[in-house]
């Protein structure tokens, strides 16, 4: 059986480059810009809550839970990093991902 190239984006994948370039797009300045810190954190933001979601009706994941884990890790030391750096970026996006901080 020979599968079409875009075979995945059509059955549930939940993060395909049109959402990464509108998340990037709206937090990161540019779609292209993917290397900038808010971005980053919000596409983590979005993984998180996925995957969040999922282990919600799967229970005995446990190897999504340690990914989300981690996940949550490297979204806070970007987190730490923006608030050294900017604190005013760092509550404008807190804010605005509705984060607990």
């Amino acid at each position: 059986m020979k599968l079409h190239k875009n075979y995945l984006y059509n059955i549930g994948m939940y993060l395909n480059p049109e959402a990464k370039k509108e998340i990037f797009a709206k937090h990161g300045g540019s779609e292209t810009n993917t290397g900038s810190t808010e971005g980053q954190v919000a596409l983590f933001t979005y993984r998180i809550s996925h995957l969040t979601e999922h282990l919600k009706k799967n229970r005995k994941d446990f190897g999504t839970q340690r990914s989300l884990q981690l996940l949550v890790g490297k979204r806070r030391s970007l987190l730490d990093y923006l608030k050294s750096k900017d604190i005013e970026k760092y509550r404008a996006l807190v804010k605005e991902l509705g984060l607990r901080r």
